[in-house]
């Protein structure tokens, strides 16, 4: 079925070659693994790589430590990576808890722009997750200890922050190069359908 998938998008592009969006759309996705839940408890859900692709992927992230990703860590961590995205000149904290973020910020130094990202509403970053697009160093380590947080996702972390960050086990660090382009449509499921932009 997916080498007739392939054989199929190949001849619809031939056929429309100025067509970006081609009369059928075939996929074909390959599961990662089965998450602990869904958005609630009572739902299952997974985790699926999109084939062949080679742009900036969540779900090819290097997972340092922690404890599992769930789906609603997914869908928060999707959401921080693709805010910072944004912010491509100078350093950038993102924090976003259930799809909506709570503070962003940029500043001369990511240690400053995750603070004010932090002061930009404390109470909500509490459990959020903070997405940063330069590497996390000790300073910025120090200031994230001291709020609770599910997962902080960075191109890099330098041994210093790993060392302290160790001390809180269960936070998830994705180490993850958010510069990648973002290859292909952006697709969002509705009921019965399927949304697709570029």
């Amino acid at each position: 079925a997916k080498y007739d998938m392939l054989i199929s998008n190949y001849l619809n592009k031939l056929a429309e070659p100025e067509n970006i969006f081609q009369p059928v759309m075939n996929m074909s996705f390959t599961k990662i693994s089965s998450l602990r839940y869904g958005e609630n408890p009572h739902m299952k859900a997974a985790v699926y790589r999109e084939p062949l692709y080679a742009g900036l992927s969540l779900v090819d992230a290097k997972i340092l430590q922690g404890k599992e990703m769930s789906f609603n860590n997914y869908l928060d961590s999707s959401a921080a990576i693709d805010l910072a995205k944004e912010f491509r000149g100078k350093p950038a904290a993102v924090i976003v808890k259930h799809n909506n973020p709570c503070g962003v910020a940029v500043a001369d130094s990511i240690h400053m722009a995750y603070r004010r990202a932090f002061e930009t509403d404390p109470i909500s970053a509490f459990g959020g997750v903070i997405s940063l697009n330069r590497t996390v160093d000790e300073a910025t380590a120090k200031e994230i200890l001291n709020l609770f947080v599910e997962i902080i996702i960075a191109p890099t972390f330098d041994a210093s922050a790993l060392k302290l960050l160790a001390a809180k086990p269960n936070i998830r660090l994705l180490e993850l190069d958010i510069t990648k382009n973002i290859i292909g449509f952006e697709m969002r499921k509705i009921q019965g359908g399927l949304l697709v932009q570029e």
